[in-house]
């Protein structure tokens, strides 16, 4: 077996170079001698060197270990120990390494305290449905939602009264492992306490060991005047807790119109059926039509025929992000009467033989069509 290499050597380091030096050459090295960046030929003696100055700085980064070193020399050092799970020498190496490859390998983690991972809640969703009124107008809500409060039997510790949370055996209590695949020391979530770097023995009977409870609280909620359909608005902070004190997730309210008995929304504008009686149509009048803003008259002119469209401009709705609000389109539909009596079904056939008698004046629209159709099968 070939002797191993003096670690200071290794580092081109003194044995009075303090932990920024040691760390300093390491990175030098590493940068160097990285697998990545030596190919061909040279990748074999690149490797041999890069293995050697990351067990040196494994061993110079840790102070027991460095003070073990410093005395008995390799002796003082049981490689055998250095693998699975790793405290501060792992931690250090990590460090390290993660300052070099860490955009190598898109890592990003974020610790809270004592090195645990805080995770941020999840995002809640709540629909919210509103008629077109409050949409048009905006309106002040509240809503229910669920909510978590600390655990008044364990005051939310999580343990059984009378016991407490042990630091977990398998971190340490660091909330993480580091575990070894090849030439990296990968840091991931401790398996055993998920991260929480504690472990409850005896839990807590009413949050089972959560160290909180299931609530329902009362939110006030604006609804801006204007909101359409599928618009969300964003409470900030109302989502689900955080992890290991991480910050909280937000309550998105996705908005839900009612289904509305006389108007129909496109965008800001406004779009209505208006059935007019056959006279009216013919002779001409004013009608009365609903807006949301109370009621307008329109004019049928004399003649209006079914599909007729009036427009009336600023009735619809001014959207949230609109300078001004939309148009209300009033559709005409002619209804043909229903239930005649005898002398109004006389009254009509008078008037029929009447209309016939002037010919195609009366009915240009029929006449139309029925020399379209000739041609058709012509």
């Amino acid at each position: 077996m070939a002797t191993k290499r003096d670690y200071y050597q290794v580092l081109g380091v003194s044995k009075t170079a303090t932990d920024e030096e040691i760390k300093k050459s390491y990175r030098k090295m590493a940068m160097k001698f990285h697998p990545d960046r030596n190919q061909g030929e040279e990748t074999k003696e690149a490797e041999v060197k890069f293995k050697e100055a990351k067990e040196a700085y494994e061993m110079l980064s840790d102070p027991e270990k460095r003070a073990a070193y410093d005395q008995y020399g390799h002796a003082g050092v049981d490689p055998n120990m250095r693998g699975g799970t790793q405290g501060s020498g792992g931690a250090g190496f990590a460090d390290a390494f993660g300052d070099i490859f860490g955009d190598i390998f898109g890592q990003a983690r974020r610790q809270g305290g004592g090195g645990r991972q805080v995770y941020r809640g999840n995002d809640l969703s709540y629909a919210m449905e509103i008629t077109l009124e409050e949409a048009a107008h905006g309106k002040d809500s509240q809503i229910r939602i669920p909510s978590w409060d600390s655990c008044g039997t364990c005051s939310g510790s999580g343990a059984k009264p009378g016991t407490s949370a042990k630091a977990c055996g398998t971190c340490q209590g660091s909330g993480q492992v580091q575990m070894r695949q090849g030439f990296f020391s990968v840091q991931q979530t401790c398996p055993h306490c998920r991260g929480a770097g504690k472990v409850i023995p005896d839990p807590c009977g009413t949050c089972h060991g959560q160290g909180k409870i299931k609530q329902q609280k009362t939110l006030e909620i604006k609804i801006p005047s204007g909101i359409d359909d599928g618009m969300r608005i964003r409470s900030s902070g109302n989502g689900e807790p955080g992890t290991n004190g991480g910050p909280p997730g937000d309550l998105y309210i996705e908005i839900r119109l009612k289904k509305h008995d006389i108007f129909e929304r496109d965008g800001d504008d406004l779009h209505c059926a208006m059935p007019i009686g056959f006279t009216t149509a013919a002779l001409g009048g004013e009608i009365n039509v609903p807006t949301l803003q109370g009621e307008a008259a329109i004019d049928i002119p004399e003649g209006t025929q079914t599909g007729k469209q009036f427009r009336l401009r600023g009735k619809g709705i001014k959207g949230v992000r609109s300078s001004f609000p939309g148009d209300l389109y009033c559709h005409i539909t002619i209804e043909t009467p229903v239930k005649l009596t005898e002398y109004q079904r006389k009254l009509l056939k008078d008037l029929d033989e009447s209309l016939k008698k002037g010919g195609d004046k009366h009915s240009p629209n029929e006449q139309g069509w029925a020399d379209k159709l000739k041609s058709f099968f012509n």
